[in-house]
C-alpha cells in the first residue's frame, strides 16, 4: 500500500491526533504511553507474539508511525530515552499549537515544559504519566479485540468491569504555573507549578491539584511546595465584575461548598518508589511539616477545616491498584485510607449534619403527629378542622370568642345562615304580628266612633 505524502511514516489521521492530544497534555510521553491511553484496547491484541518485547513493538507500531510523521512536519522531536530504553517524545512549539486546536485550548492554558524533560531519563515526566493514566484507568472497547485468543479477551473483559477511572485525556493538565506573583501568562519567580490539573466535575471533582514524586526529593523540598501552593491560593484579584476574589477562581471553578468544608482546593500527592527514601515515611514526614496548612479544628465529633487545604497522599502502586473509587488515599491527619472522594471530602461532618438533619426530622414528625392528636374536630360533621379554622376557633377578639367554636367552616357557614334565616323569620313574623295589632285597633277604634256619632 502506497504511503500518503502528508503521513510518511503511514499512520492514519486519527493517530497522528491521538498523538497530538497527549503529548499536548502530558508534553513528553513514549508511544507505549499514549497507546495505552488512547487506543487501549491494542493491549490485548498481538498477544500471540514469542516474547513481551515482540508484543510491545506490535501494539504500539501506530502510534510510532503516528510520532515519526509529527517528527517529520516539525511537530515532535526526539526527547531521549527513559531508563528503561524507551523513545520520549516532546513538541515543539508548532506542535503546542497544533494540540491546541485538537484539545480546544488556547496557548495560556498548554501549561509548560515538564521538568527534565529529555534528561536523566525523564523519570518524573514518566511518573506523572503513569499517574494520569492509573487515573484515568483507560478501558478498552470489547468490540475491537473480538477475534483475539480466549486470555486476551478475559483480560479485557476484566479491565472492563474494574472499578471506573475520572475522565480522559481532556479532563487534564500538566505543568500549569500557579502564581503567587506575576500573571497566568508571566508567572512570577519561585511559584507553584501543579504536576497535574484534573477537572472532572461530572464526577464530583471540579478541581484536584496532583503532585508526583519519586521519592528522590527530601520532605523539606517537597513541604515547602505546599507553602507556595497555600499563597498561590491567598492571593486575590479583581475578576471582570471589578470584585476581589481569589486568583485560581478566576481561571477555574468550584461549587460552596467546595471540598467539605475547606476553602482551598485539594492536592493529591502521588509518590513512586523510585529512589531511597521509603514512601510510607516521606507521607509522614510531609504531613508532620504542612500542619499548619491542613489540621482541622475538633467540632462535636468531626472536624472543621475552613482556610484549610486538603492534603492526600498515596502511591502509584495502590494508585493502580485500586483506582480512586479504592481505598487508596490517606488524608493527612486521618487514620485509615479512603476513596478519593472521601479523602479529599469531609464524611464524618456530613454524617454529624445527615444524623442531626434526621433527627429535626423526626422531632417534627412526632410534634406533628402530637399536633394532628389535638386537632377538633367538628360536632356536626366530624371533619377535622383545618390549621386556619383551628386558629379562628381559639382566637379573642376584644372579649368574644368564635361564634361556633366546635364546627368547622363549612358547617359553620350552614349554622350561621339557618340562625339568619331565623332570625328574619322571626322578624317577618313579629312585623306581621304589629300589622296584625295595629288593624285590630284601627278596627276596635272605627266601632267606639261609630256608636257615638249616631
Amino acid at each position: 500500500m502506497a504511503k500518503r505524502k502528508e503521513n510518511e511514516a503511514g499512520s492514519s489521521t486519527g493517530h497522528r491526533a491521538d498523538a497530538l492530544r497527549v503529548l499536548g497534555v502530558l508534553k513528553a510521553a513514549t508511544a507505549d504511553q499514549i497507546q495505552r491511553l488512547s487506543s487501549p484496547h491494542l493491549t490485548y491484541r498481538h498477544t500471540t507474539k514469542d516474547t513481551a518485547a515482540k508484543r510491545k513493538e506490535a501494539r504500539t507500531a501506530s502510534h510510532r508511525g503516528a510520532l515519526n510523521d509529527l517528527r517529520r512536519h516539525g511537530l515532535a522531536v526526539d526527547g531521549g530515552r527513559t531508563r528503561g530504553g524507551e523513545e520520549v517524545r516532546l513538541l515543539t512549539k508548532d506542535g503546542l499549537a497544533a494540540a491546541g486546536l485538537e484539545l480546544d485550548r488556547g496557548p495560556e492554558e498548554m501549561g509548560g515544559m515538564p521538568k527534565s524533560a529529555g534528561r536523566s531519563g525523564a523519570s518524573h515526566a514518566m511518573t506523572v504519566n503513569e499517574t494520569v493514566i492509573a487515573m484515568i484507568r483507560p478501558k478498552p472497547a470489547l468490540h475491537l479485540v473480538a477475534g483475539e485468543p480466549a486470555e486476551a479477551i478475559a483480560a479485557a473483559q476484566a479491565c472492563v468491569d474494574a472499578p471506573d477511572g475520572i475522565g480522559s485525556i481532556t479532563s487534564y493538565a500538566t505543568e500549569v504555573a500557579l502564581p503567587s506573583t506575576g500573571t497566568w501568562k508571566n508567572p512570577g519567580v519561585g511559584c507553584a507549578w501543579a504536576d497535574i490539573v484534573l477537572i472532572a466535575p461530572e464526577v464530583g471533582l471540579p478541581l484536584l491539584f496532583i503532585e508526583a514524586d519519586n521519592c528522590t526529593e527530601e520532605a523539606p523540598i517537597i513541604a515547602a511546595k505546599f507553602d507556595k501552593y497555600m499563597r498561590h491560593f491567598h492571593r486575590k484579584v479583581k475578576d471582570t465584575d471589578g470584585q476581589d476574589k481569589p486568583m485560581w477562581r478566576t481561571r477555574w471553578s468550584a461549587p460552596d461548598p467546595q471540598w467539605g468544608d475547606a476553602t482551598h482546593p485539594p492536592v493529591l500527592l502521588v509518590f513512586n518508589q523510585v529512589g531511597p527514601r521509603p514512601a510510607l515515611s516521606q507521607m509522614k514526614k510531609v504531613a508532620a511539616l504542612t500542619r499548619e496548612h491542613w489540621q482541622g479544628q475538633e467540632a462535636d465529633g468531626f472536624h472543621l477545616y475552613n482556610g484549610k487545604m486538603p492534603i492526600v497522599a498515596t502511591t502509584l502502586e495502590l494508585l493502580r491498584e485500586h483506582g480512586p473509587t479504592g481505598p487508596a488515599f490517606w488524608r493527612f491527619g486521618r487514620a485509615d485510607r479512603q476513596n478519593l472522594w472521601d479523602a479529599i471530602g469531609n464524611p464524618r461532618r456530613d454524617t454529624a449534619l445527615a444524623r442531626r438533619a434526621e433527627d429535626a426530622r423526626r422531632r417534627l414528625a412526632q410534634e406533628a403527629a402530637e399536633r394532628e392528636a389535638q386537632r377538633p374536630v367538628c360536632a356536626d360533621c366530624g371533619a377535622k378542622f383545618t390549621d386556619d379554622r383551628w386558629k379562628a376557633s381559639i382566637a379573642v377578639d376584644w372579649g368574644r370568642g368564635d361564634s361556633h367554636p366546635h364546627l368547622c367552616d363549612d358547617c359553620k357557614t350552614r349554622a350561621l345562615e339557618a340562625e339568619q334565616q331565623a332570625e328574619q323569620a322571626e322578624r317577618e313574623r313579629q312585623e306581621q304580628g304589629h300589622q296584625e295589632e295595629e288593624t285590630a285597633q284601627a278596627s276596635r277604634a272605627g266601632g267606639w266612633l261609630g256608636r257615638w256619632r249616631s
